[in-house]
């Protein structure tokens, strides 16, 4: 892989921005980009980037579709030129399946689908990626080097799994921030004052993961090994594990939100 494939950009918000962010600071040059956007916010940022700014989808070698799913099929209805020209179409449009995309594309494209998450913006997201029969294999290389510049990969075998990786990696981040902001109310509500709160909060969360993900135990023995019989610890865990617990809850939580993404397909 070279670092000038012609890449266009079709929406460019937080997650169009991120990656674009992310692959100048891998080397890629903006004479290789092209940004498709509305937004007048939004494409004075991509010029301040050095990126064009286009009216309209033209011929490329990646098209990533970074567009609200409502918005996806009046965007593929747009992209002939890109068709015509063998582009492969990356998408990160939540729940719209590689069959819908391909379809909307009007005939045998290489499609790879993408769920990518927040942390990205900071080059520490995780994303997701699944492709259809027509992406040949240097285009899924082409798409997974392109989502690597922002954070780890992991491709699929089943598109069927989407759902419930967009519940945990997708929506994930949000559970993390709900557990930040319920320590910095705790920590309030045992008399810390709001800065003290925040700052235990931030680092205790981001100390542990860095902790846990440098680590080769599982996280329960992890957990086992910092929590001392009828100690501070235990009593908190008491709590938090009683049924139903916090387990019980994410649980349910995950599950609400892999169905919404497969009702989110049907619309």
């Amino acid at each position: 892989m070279s670092a000038n494939e012609r890449i266009v950009v079709v929406g460019f918000g937080n997650m169009g921005q991120a990656l674009v962010r992310g692959w100048l600071a891998k080397g890629r040059g903006a004479s290789s980009m092209r940004v498709v956007e509305p937004a007048a916010a939004a494409r004075v940022i991509a010029r301040d980037l050095g990126v064009a700014v286009e009216e309209g989808v033209g011929a490329a070698d990646v098209v990533v579709i970074a567009v609200k799913p409502k918005q996806l099929a009046d965007v593929l209805a747009r992209c002939g030129a890109a068709v015509r020209s063998g582009a492969v179409f990356l998408s990160i449009a939540a729940g719209k399946t590689l069959a819908e995309i391909g379809k909307g594309l009007g005939g045998d494209v290489g499609v790879v689908r993408a769920m990518p998450n927040t942390p990205a913006a900071i080059g520490r997201g995780m994303t997701a990626l699944v492709a259809n029969a027509a992406a040949s294999r240097v285009q899924r290389a082409l798409c997974g080097e392109l989502l690597a510049a922002v954070g780890s990969v992991a491709w699929l075998d089943d598109e069927r799994h989407m759902d419930a990786v967009t519940a945990i990696s997708g929506s994930g981040p949000a559970y993390v921030f709900l557990l930040i902001e319920c320590f910095e109310h705790a920590a309030i509500d045992l008399g810390l004052d709001a800065a003290l709160a925040k700052q235990l909060a931030l680092a205790t969360v981001a100390g542990a993961s860095a902790y846990a993900a440098d680590a080769r135990e599982a996280p329960a023995e992890l957990r086992r090994r910092v929590t001392s019989p009828n100690g501070t610890t235990q009593a908190a865990l008491d709590v938090l594990m009683a049924e139903p617990g916090m387990r019980e809850l994410l649980v349910r939580a995950t599950r609400a939100a892999a169905e919404r993404s497969r009702e989110l397909a049907k619309v």
